[in-house]
């Protein structure tokens, strides 16, 4: 590789090896484009390393636990189950290997280039890429930033110590007999419930009067009832003011109302949201990028800057900080760089809490369906009266689906339950396709399933449920 002044050409630059920068460079490779990709700390990005995938490795361990520990519900008489997290975290680890090495391979099967380092704009078509070893300089004839976004980091909640943001609560050395999360969105129930069936005192600080801000109150409300049954103490309503820290224990002090409160614990947890990575040394306000006061990136319908060659997806756009949503970004660019006509439809993005038990919702809801003016009709279903689901020893929560009554379009989809984030996709593809309530009544769904549980959602709507009784 050549160092010096003497740039390299090369067609895209990617920025970032996220699940929006990969997918971008494997894909702009796919059109025949000479790509290269770069990322400062790990191919993956933060989804694959120290979110999205561990976070659910663990997630799954603690299903396991729990069942074992359960097991008596379905006639199963086991010993007292015993939890090693060192060879948890080993799995998990393992995972994380997996996927990130499959990733690389990928890469290079695509012929795309990888370098392990930093970006610096020098102008509009050339950038300077960095490590401790080499320093080149490339010009890109297009580039895709795609440099995601990190835990937001509160004054009075600097991360250290005994104070942890998401990354480091999942690789804490042991299962902590005490845990205080700030913060009650999906990240904070997610690892907070996940602690909590290892057997840790869980308190969930939420500013807001219901955990689950982004999801219906019928569901975040099962979801509370069923945190309460692990172990966990849900303050909402609640402001968090300070934390002082010693090496055994943390004591955070919060206010609801105008009573303050004092818990301790092993651990703080801040799970307040994510920044975009749009500051640093990258040079943004260097080429005049143009962005929002938030620092997020603003873009076209083809994810395409104020400089035409320029482009930007995932979380430093604007929407939600969704892995699959940036997946579908990066495909979008893509393709517009190699002259294709693509362009950037959120007509329905899924959004999923793995909780327990699991929140997933696709399109508009009711109240949303209401206030863009449709006549709505809603079907409702519980997974309580389905035989799979009683099978499963899984009878809490429904699917909710939210149709125009005048045309019997599928405008939305809200489930609650167990593998609600595998039985969204039909939902999403419903809306995505303009299926109507009809459509699902009519498709055939295998028996027994949880699948079933959609078809008699449409069938309530329709007023011709064969699974339950309507006057």
């Amino acid at each position: 590789m050549v160092v010096g002044d003497a740039s390299l050409d090369i067609d895209t630059l990617v920025i970032g090896a996220g699940p929006g920068g990969y997918v971008a460079a494997i894909r702009a490779a796919q059109l025949g484009q000479n790509v290269l990709i770069v990322d400062k700390e790990y191919v993956g990005g933060v989804c694959l390393n120290v979110g999205c995938i561990p976070s659910k490795a663990l997630i799954s361990a603690s299903h396991q636990y729990e069942s074992i520990s359960h097991a008596s519900a379905f006639g199963i008489e086991v010993g007292e189950a015993k939890v090693d997290f060192s060879k948890v975290q080993e799995f998990k680890n393992g995972i994380v290997k997996k996927l990130t090495g499959g990733v690389a391979s990928l890469l290079k099967a695509n012929k795309v280039q990888y370098f392990q380092g930093e970006v610096m704009f020098i102008n509009e078509n050339e950038a300077r890429v960095f490590n401790d070893q080499e320093a080149p300089r490339y010009r890109f004839k297009n580039c895709i930033i795609a440099t995601g976004s990190r835990p937001i980091e509160l004054k009075a909640f600097p991360y250290g110590g005994r104070i942890v943001s998401s990354t480091g609560a999942l690789s804490l050395p042991e299962i902590p007999k005490s845990l205080v999360v700030i913060g009650g969105g999906y990240i904070g129930i997610e690892l907070g419930q996940m602690y909590s069936k290892f057997g840790t005192k869980v308190t969930v600080i939420e500013g807001s009067d219901a955990i689950l801000p982004g999801f219906d109150k019928d569901m975040s409300s099962i979801v509370a009832k069923k945190l309460k049954s692990t172990n966990v103490d849900i303050v909402t309503g609640a402001q968090a003011k300070s934390a002082e820290q010693t090496d055994k224990d943390v004591t955070v002090t919060y206010t609801v109302g105008d009573k303050e409160e004092k818990v301790t614990a092993d651990y703080l947890l801040v799970t307040v949201g994510r920044r975009p990575n749009t500051d640093g040394e990258l040079g943004l306000d260097l080429i005049n990028i143009k962005m929002t006061d938030r620092g997020l990136v603003e873009v076209d319908e083809q994810c395409r800057t104020n400089i035409p060659h320029i482009y930007a997806i995932g979380d430093i756009i604007a929407g939600p900080a969704l892995a699959h949503k940036a997946m579908y970004e990066g495909r979008v660019a893509a393709e517009a760089i190699s002259g294709q006509p693509s362009v950037i439809d959120y007509k329905c993005v899924p959004a999923v809490c793995f909780s327990d038990p699991e929140c997933a919702s696709v399109g508009l809801s009711e109240k949303e369906s209401k206030d863009k003016g449709h006549n709505v009709k809603v079907g409702k279903f519980p997974f309580a009266i389905n035989g799979r689901a009683m099978s499963l020893n899984a009878n809490e929560g429904f699917v909710k689906l939210v149709s125009d009554a005048d045309s019997g379009l599928v405008l939305g989809a809200q489930i609650i339950g167990l593998e609600a984030s595998n039985m969204i996709a039909e939902l999403a593809l419903a809306i995505e396709m303009g299926a109507t309530l009809e459509d699902i009544a009519l498709t055939i769904h295998a028996h027994p399933t949880l699948g079933e549980i959609v078809l008699d959602a449409a069938e309530v709507a329709l007023g011709h449920p064969i699974h339950t009784f309507i006057k």
